[in-house]
């Protein structure tokens, strides 16, 4: 084409976009619009309800505004109450029961912590707890905004509030209160950088109240595309902006931290309970050339002395990254020799499976074509993008065949004896990711042009003209540059404004599902880039527009079907990337790909807290010594050793930088074996807090302020958290330094490596001399630990270990534990233990259910403080028993 011809038609597009964008631009301020009128307000018994008629002239701000509403108020328990405001048809888009099921339950208001009161003109509710009066939620001051692709609606908070949650995000721990942005929409957001949508969606936050000393929580339980934004420009307010759905609230009294965590797993369904050797250490690369290389990776750990738990591959091991198929240099004999090699030894593999399905003649594409589960764009053709193998196709896990797909293909390739017999399961790029920009046109062509029938994994700085200039994004197209933010809406080869079908709960018709009004932030400009095109319909007539969010977990949970199909029997373990509620009742959560940098060696525990503390993920944690850049020995060192205080422990890193397993250097060796040590000795302990959580949603891991909530000190405190009920952990956090302060609250404590009384509770103390292979870790007094009395290579060499305790007592003298036992693996158990230990400064006492059959005993217990005693036990596991100090030999 002519050069003159060319400009002429770039400023007729630009123009066309200018005209269509200055169109579609709202003609009013959302702070002009008339709100509602409440009428016909009932109250009975267990429940608020009233209409909602717009209260004025339509604003049309970012849509039509729905004329009329229905508000309903239910106490479903004496700590929770659920709030909606919906459209009086239902045809909304309301997020799929059987996606994420609701909780039920019904009580008297009267035997609520909490009340709603509603204001009929301009209509505003007001969430309130009874036993002081404080308000927990008020939308007075700020009308309500109800359109057909957006909604408004912000409460009122305290100056300089105390927020947490609303992941899934790497910004501190305690949120910003002033100009702060969180924005929901699951993306592939390599190097997780702060202030942006990464992976997951969680929007619920938890606040704590310094002067009342109360916690509460609130969820949004909503899946469409929002920015939730804290200010203090008018007041402090949270104010959500939400581009779809209906206004969801799940409202949760606490009062103490602890109780919200506990309540909110009520709401996700209790996290699933993974298997005893899933928190053993793993071991993984990007990068790895053949299954030579990997089993001689298995025999370095074992040379190094060093456990290795489970060996896990990345797609190298597929043919041209094709799901569902082997490599060249990873043929099927030497596999299954590879794993019968870790399996003879008590080892376990892993390997990755994506949601995209190369779209090529080969029995997994084949296949989905024959089950007819593939995403379908409006024209009934399959919707292809590009990501590792080239053109690819997407599950719609809405499909009622795609279980059945999903288990075939699983069944046929992981079959024990004829396949892969993986032991678990990571998923990866099920946001989902897609690396053609949008509109994505050609998926065969590359951004600039250039046909890319395959992206090389292995040829990373070759593979993307996207690679960032900074060496923390020279990776593959994992990571891709951001995009500026599309504020034009500009002309695609499909049809604009194409929409779902309309019907009960499933979106209204007649939307833009492409370009809504309302522009959330999203880090990738437009909601399709670099993803499912958002006017795709599932089966069932689900929009993507609607369902974005959700197409991690709803590949999660269809994952964790289809490992129990192939071992009903047994826990399956599943690692996901992408997550929303609930996640946790399925699939633990790897927190990406972070970086080999000091600042994200940090950032890894309050990204870690998230998950565990807040979103009942339980099974959680970072990429150890990071994925991408080259890591330093002495960050390594580090990392081996604060990684052994997350309960998903691996060390991964990715291709093109140096490996980075612990045997590479001695003092990172000497510190995976000193952490692991330490780790394999504590593992029933942090087994047992797992347990716990899986039953009544009390976080095995959480920072401090959960536990002091009334000590405004631990407030913003993001670098310390607890690792079970008992033991704090505090990393050291400047490079180089062999120094780390950090804060001790008001308690009796002591030092876990010596045993003895640490001073300075209230105040803030210094670990000097803190070599790589060290971390500070504190025993909180009123503690009894249960310890193995020595380490194993694997976890099932472990099992077969002695016990001892270690009892931390209070200032009075008392302490308590706990210890959980089952055989570590099986779905349904034949018996379990659940033992309680108690000591009143002279007799020690064992309590509890003794149907977990065992021959292992407690050899000893040391009571801990300046003259360490050590005595004698010698007692089983299988029935009550106490014993004063007086009868009991010294050692």
């Amino acid at each position: 084409m002519p050069v003159t011809l060319t400009l002429l038609h770039a400023c007729f597009l630009l123009w066309t976009s200018f005209i269509q964008w200055t169109v579609s631009a709202p003609l009013k301020r959302p702070d002009s619009c008339p709100g509602y009128k409440a009428s016909n307000v009932q109250r009975s018994d267990s429940s608020l309800t009233a209409d909602l008629t717009l209260a004025g002239t339509p604003c049309n701000v970012y849509g039509e505004d729905l004329h009329d509403l229905k508000f309903l108020a239910e106490w479903q328990t004496d700590s929770r109450l659920h709030i909606m405001v919906y459209d009086k048809d239902e045809q909304v888009y309301q997020v799929p029961e059987f996606v994420v099921p609701r909780p039920t339950g019904s009580v008297s208001s009267d035997a609520s912590m909490l009340d709603v009161s509603i204001e009929e003109e301009p209509f505003s509710f007001t969430v309130t707890r009874k036993s002081n009066g404080e308000e927990i939620f008020n939308t007075k001051g700020s009308n309500l905004i109800f359109e057909t692709q957006y909604w408004r609606l912000r409460t009122s908070l305290p100056s300089n509030p105390s927020l947490y949650g609303l992941g899934e995000h790497t910004d501190s721990l305690r949120l910003p209160t002033s100009e702060y942005i969180r924005t929901m929409w699951a993306r592939d957001a390599g190097a997780v950088p702060e202030k942006t949508n990464l992976y997951g969606t969680h929007p619920v936050y938890y606040e704590h109240r310094i002067d009342s000393g109360n916690s509460h929580g609130v969820l949004l339980l909503n899946s469409n595309g929002m920015d939730i934004k804290i200010n203090d420009d008018d007041g402090q307010y949270l104010e959500y902006n939400v581009i779809g759905g209906v206004i969801d609230l799940y409202f949760m009294a606490g009062p103490s931290p602890m109780d919200v965590a506990r309540e909110y797993s009520e709401i996700t369904q209790k996290a699933a309970m993974l298997p005893y050797w899933s928190l053993g250490f793993h071991q993984c690369r990007f990068g790895y050339k053949s299954v030579e290389e990997v089993a001689e990776v298995v025999a370095n750990y074992s040379k190094a002395g060093i456990p290795l738990e489970t060996m896990w591959t990345d797609i190298d091991y597929m043919d041209n990254f094709k799901v569902f198929t082997l490599g060249e240099k990873f043929p099927l004999s030497d596999m299954q020799d590879l794993i019968k090699g870790l399996h003879a030894k008590d080892q376990h593999y892993i390997v990755m499976v994506d949601p995209a399905v190369a779209a090529q003649d080969y029995p997994a594409y084949n296949n989905g074509l024959d089950s007819d589960i593939f995403l379908k764009k409006a024209d009934g053709s399959i919707y292809k993008g590009r990501v590792w193998p080239g053109v690819t196709a997407f599950p719609d896990w809405f499909h009622s065949n795609v279980q059945n797909y999903w288990n075939s293909e699983f069944t046929t390739f992981f079959d024990p004896e004829t396949g892969v017999d993986i032991d678990a399961l990571w998923i990866d790029m099920n946001e989902p990711s897609n690396f053609c920009e949008y509109p994505c046109n050609d998926p065969r062509v590359g951004d600039h042009g250039v046909t890319q029938v395959e992206i090389s994994k292995h040829n990373i700085q070759d593979a993307s003209p996207h690679v960032a200039a900074t060496q923390a994004l020279t990776l593959q197209p994992k990571v891709w540059n951001k995009i500026p933010h599309v504020h034009a809406r500009r002309p695609v080869s499909r049809q604009e404004g194409s929409t779902g079908n309309g019907g009960k709960k499933k979106g209204l018709p007649g939307r833009d599902l492409i370009y809504p009004l309302y522009e959330i932030n999203n880090h990738l400009g437009v909601l399709s880039n670099r993803t499912a095109d958002t006017d795709l319909i599932h089966q069932g007539g689900w929009t993507e527009y609607d369902t974005h969010n959700l197409y991690g977990t709803m590949m999660s949970a269809a994952s964790r079907k289809s490992m129990l199909k192939r071992r009903p029997d047994k826990r399956p373990m599943v690692i996901t990337r992408s997550t929303f509620v609930g996640a946790g009742s399925y699939v633990g959560h790897w927190l990406g790909d972070n970086v080999s940098s000091w600042d994200q060696y940090l950032t890894s525990i309050r990204h870690l807290l998230q998950f565990v503390s807040f979103f009942q993920v339980p099974m959680a944690g970072a990429d150890v010594c990071g994925f991408l850049n080259e890591a330093t020995e002495h960050l390594c060192a580090r990392w081996t050793v604060l990684g052994a205080f997350y309960p998903f422990y691996r060390n991964h890193n990715v291709d093109g930088q140096p490996p980075q397993e612990a045997y590479r250097w001695e003092s990172v060796a000497a510190a995976a074996r000193k952490a692991i040590d330490i780790r394999y000795r504590l593992l029933d302990y942090i087994y047992t807090a797992m347990h716990k959580q899986t039953v009544d949603g009390t976080p095995m891991l959480a920072p401090l302020w959960m536990h002091f909530p009334n000590d405004s000190n631990t407030l913003a405190i993001q670098t310390q958290f607890f690792y079970g009920p008992s033991l704090l952990i505090n990393p050291v956090t400047e490079e180089s330094s062999t120094s780390v302060s950090f804060y001790l609250p008001s308690s009796t404590w002591y030092d876990f490596s010596t045993q003895k009384p640490v001073s300075g509770a209230g105040k803030t103390i210094t670990y000097s001399d803190v070599a790589d292979t060290d971390i500070p870790i504190l025993v909180r007094g009123g503690s009894i630990i249960p310890l193995r009395v020595k380490s194993a290579m694997t976890t099932r060499a472990l099992r077969d270990q002695n016990f001892e305790l270690w009892v931390a007592p209070d200032a009075d003298g008392n302490a308590e534990g706990s210890l959980y036992l089952d055989d570590g693996e099986s779905l349904v158990q034949d018996g379990t233990s659940e033992i309680r230990f108690s000591w009143d400064g002279l007799t020690l006492k064992m309590e509890g259910t003794f149907r977990f059959e065992t021959k292992l005993v407690l050899k000893s217990f040391s009571v801990l403080g300046d003259d360490v005693r050590t005595y004698r036990l010698d007692e089983g596991l299988d029935g009550p028993w106490e014993h004063g100090v007086g009868d009991l030999e010294l050692l």
